[in-house]
C-alpha cells in the first residue's frame, strides 16, 4: 500500500464535486440500510517502506463508523498520519470528529457534531471545534447519495511556528495564544455506486471563522474485492488559510489502501 505527502501553495477546485454529480446513474440494486443498533463502517490504512538512494516510510490509517436508532444517527470517523523521509519526521496528524444526527423528515435532519485536529506540520498545535446545524439529503437513490449541511458553533485553536533545519529536521516549535472564535461549517457528503463493486466517494467540510478558514476534502474510489475486502484510492486535502508564519497553507494527500468493511 502506498501513502504520499506534498505540500503546495495552490488551491484544489472544489468543483471535483460537482463533476463527479454528471457520473450516470447504473442500472443495479443498491446495498440495503443497515439495520438499527448495529455500528457499521470501514476501516483502511496503508504502509510505505523504501530503501536505496532515498529512505522513506509512511503510514496512514482512517476508521469510519455509524449506527442508527430509529430517527437517531451516531457518526464516529477517526484518521492519523505518519511519514519520514530519509529519517526526517515530514508528517504526523491525527483527527477525530463524532457526529450525531435526529431525522425531522424523510429528507431534512438537524446535528451536533464535536472534532479535533492535532497536526505537527500544518502551522496550528490544534483546532478542536463544536458545531451544530441542519442537515438536506439533496439526492437519496439507491445509487447516488448526495447530503448538504450548515452550521454554526465555536473554535479554539493555537498556533504554531516551526522553525527547520538546512536538512528539513524541526528544531523549535513556538506556539503562539490559545483564541476562541465563532465558526460557519459547510458541507456536502457525496457517494456514487459506479458498478456493483466500484464505489466513487467525495467528503468535503468548510469551517471558517475569524482566525482560519480550513478546507477539507477527501476524494476517493473504492474496489471491492469481497464482501468484507476492497481496495480505495484517495486523495485529501487540507488548506488552512491563515497558518504560523513560514507554514504552507495547503496540504495533499495521495492514498492507496486496504480497505476491511465493518458489518
Amino acid at each position: 500500500m502506498i501513502s504520499c505527502t506534498r505540500c503546495i501553495r495552490s488551491r484544489l477546485p472544489l468543483v471535483v464535486i460537482l463533476a463527479s454529480l454528471a457520473c450516470a446513474p447504473s442500472a443495479h440494486a443498491g446495498d440495503p440500510p443497515p439495520p438499527d443498533g448495529v455500528w457499521t463502517g470501514k476501516g483502511q490504512g496503508g504502509l510505505l517502506f523504501s530503501s536505496g538512494n532515498s529512505v522513506s516510510d509512511s503510514l496512514n490509517a482512517k476508521l469510519d463508523l455509524a449506527r442508527s436508532d430509529g430517527p437517531w444517527k451516531n457518526g464516529v470517523a477517526l484518521a492519523g498520519l505518519y511519514g519520514k523521509n530519509n529519517g526526517i519526521l515530514s508528517a504526523e496528524r491525527i483527527e477525530g470528529r463524532y457526529e450525531v444526527d435526529h431525522k425531522i423528515s424523510d429528507r431534512l435532519y438537524w446535528f451536533g457534531a464535536a472534532g479535533a485536529t492535532r497536526d505537527l506540520f500544518s502551522g496550528f498545535n490544534y483546532q478542536i471545534t463544536a458545531t451544530a446545524g441542519l442537515g438536506y439529503k439533496i439526492i437519496d437513490s439507491a445509487d447516488t447519495k448526495l447530503d448538504g449541511s450548515l452550521g454554526l458553533g465555536a473554535q479554539r485553536l493555537q498556533t504554531q511556528q516551526i522553525t527547520k533545519d538546512a536538512a528539513g529536521a524541526v528544531v523549535e516549535r513556538i506556539n503562539g495564544a490559545a483564541q476562541t472564535s465563532m465558526v460557519g461549517t459547510a458541507g456536502l457528503n457525496y457517494e456514487h455506486k459506479l458498478t456493483a463493486s466500484t464505489k466513487l466517494t467525495d467528503k468535503l467540510l468548510i469551517t471558517s471563522g475569524s482566525l482560519d478558514t480550513l478546507v477539507a476534502n477527501d476524494l476517493g474510489l473504492q474496489v471491492s474485492i469481497n464482501e468484507t475486502l476492497a481496495l480505495s484510492v484517495g486523495y485529501a486535502i487540507r488548506d488552512n488559510s491563515k497558518p504560523a508564519a513560514g507554514v504552507k497553507k495547503l496540504d495533499q494527500v495521495t492514498t492507496v489502501n486496504l480497505v476491511y468493511n465493518i458489518k
